[in-house]
C-alpha cells in the first residue's frame, strides 16, 4: 500500500466518529461525539472556547487516546491502527510547530523525508509549498528569524507537503493577515478539488462559510447541531422576505394588509438577527416558511396596488446561527497582521 492510499475496506466517509468520550480528570472534554466527514469535502467544526474541538482533533490524529467510543479515519481505527493512520493524515494545530534552527526549506524537506518521499520529491514538494505560501524569498533563513505569520504559513505548508488524504486544520488562520488567510483558503480548496478531505475547526464564521460544505457545532463536549450551512440557517431563523416600497409612507398600510390576510409582517425589526442588527426602517420584513407563502405575499401586495421598489430574501448569518445555538458570540475575523507566537507549540502528527 502506498503512502497515502486509503484502506481498501474504506467507504464513502473519510472520517466516522461514534460515541467518542475523553476525560481530563473530572472534566468530560468529549461527551459521546458522533460525526461523519464525507470524502472530498470540508466539515467545519464550530464551538466556543473549551467546547472540545481541539480534543476531538487530537483524538482523531492519535495524539491522545479516547476513553470510550470508536473512530476511523480513511478506514483505519484511530486506536488500533495508529501507525497506518498517521501516514494518511496531515495536522496543523493552533500554534506553529517548526524547528527553529532549521531553515524553511530544511523544515519542509525533513517532513517530506519523514513521510518517505524520495530526496528529489521531498525537495520538489518543499520548493512548491514555499512558493504557494509566499516563503520562497525566506527559504534559506532559519525559522527563528521568521515572523509569527511566516511561521504559521510554514507550519501549514508542512502539514500539506505529503498530500494527505485527510487534513486536520485546528483554527488554522489564527494570527494570519487577510492576504495570507486567503492563500490558505485557496490551498485548502485546491487540495479538496484534488480529492483530499478536511476537518476544520474554527471560530471565524467567514472561514466556515468560505470552506465548509457541512457544519457540526460542539458545546461542552457534545454535538448540539449538524447540517449544511443553509440547513442550520433555516433551523435558526428561516427565511425573511425583505420588501422596500416605492413610497415609504405605505409601510403601515402594507403591514395591515398582510396582517388582515393572516400573514406575519414585521417592521422595522428583522427576525433572527440578534441584538447587533440595525434594521432598515424603510423596509418591511415578512417571515417566510415556504415558496408558496412568498408568492402569496407578493401577489397580495400587487393586487392591492402597492408599489415595490426592491424585494429579496434573507437567511441569518452564521454568526447569528452560532449565537442562537450556543448563546455565545464568535471571534471576529482577523483584520491585521499579527506576529505573536505561542512558544508552547503543539505536537504535529507526521
Amino acid at each position: 500500500m502506498t503512502r497515502f492510499e486509503k484502506n481498501p475496506r474504506h467507504g464513502t466517509n473519510a472520517v466516522e466518529v461514534r460515541g467518542l468520550v475523553k476525560h481530563y480528570g473530572a472534566t468530560k472534554a468529549l461527551d459521546g461525539v458522533d460525526l461523519d466527514v464525507r470524502e472530498g469535502t470540508v466539515l467545519g467544526v464550530l464551538g466556543p472556547n473549551g467546547a472540545g474541538k481541539t480534543t476531538l482533533v487530537r483524538c482523531l490524529s492519535t495524539l491522545i487516546t479516547p476513553d470510550a467510543g470508536h473512530a476511523t479515519v480513511a478506514g483505519y481505527d484511530v486506536v488500533k491502527q495508529p501507525r497506518q493512520l498517521r501516514r494518511t493524515i496531515g495536522l496543523t494545530g493552533q500554534y506553529a510547530s517548526v524547528d527553529e534552527k532549521l531553515s524553511g526549506r530544511e523544515n519542509l524537506y525533513m517532513i517530506g523525508r519523514l513521510l518517505d518521499l524520495s530526496r528529489k520529491e521531498a525537495r520538489r514538494r518543499a520548493d512548491e509549498m514555499l512558493e504557494r505560501f509566499s516563503l520562497t524569498d525566506a527559504a534559506k533563513r532559519p525559522a527563528m528569524q521568521y515572523s509569527g505569520g511566516m511561521r504559521r504559513r510554514l507550519d501549514l505548508a508542512a502539514s500539506m507537503i505529503g498530500q494527505p488524504a485527510v487534513l486536520y486544520l485546528d483554527e488554522p488562520t489564527t494570527g494570519l493577515d487577510p492576504r495570507t488567510r486567503n492563500e490558505v483558503w485557496d490551498e485548502v480548496q485546491r487540495m479538496v478539488a484534488e480529492g483530499a478531505t478536511v476537518l476544520l475547526t474554527t471560530q471565524y464564521m467567514e472561514e466556515a462559510e468560505q470552506l465548509a460544505s457541512e457544519l457540526t457545532v460542539i458545546d461542552h463536549g457534545k454535538v448540539i447541531a449538524q447540517g449544511a450551512v443553509n440547513e442550520l440557517k433555516a433551523k435558526v431563523g428561516g427565511r425573511t422576505l425583505q420588501i422596500r416600497p416605492v413610497d415609504r409612507d405605505q409601510l403601515p398600510a402594507m403591514t395591515r394588509a398582510l396582517t388582515d390576510a393572516g400573514l406575519d409582517a414585521l417592521s422595522p425589526h428583522l427576525p433572527g438577527t440578534g441584538a447587533t442588527a440595525v434594521p432598515d426602517e424603510g423596509m418591511l420584513y415578512v417571515p417566510i416558511l415556504s415558496d408558496e407563502q412568498l408568492t402569496a405575499v407578493v401577489g397580495l401586495l400587487a393586487a392591492r396596488g402597492f408599489g415595490i421598489a426592491d424585494i429579496g430574501t434573507h437567511l441569518p448569518s452564521l454568526d447569528e446561527v452560532f449565537l442562537a445555538i450556543t448563546g455565545q458570540k464568535t471571534d471576529a475575523a482577523p483584520t491585521q497582521y499579527e506576529t505573536t507566537v505561542n512558544d508552547n507549540a503543539q505536537e504535529v502528527a507526521v
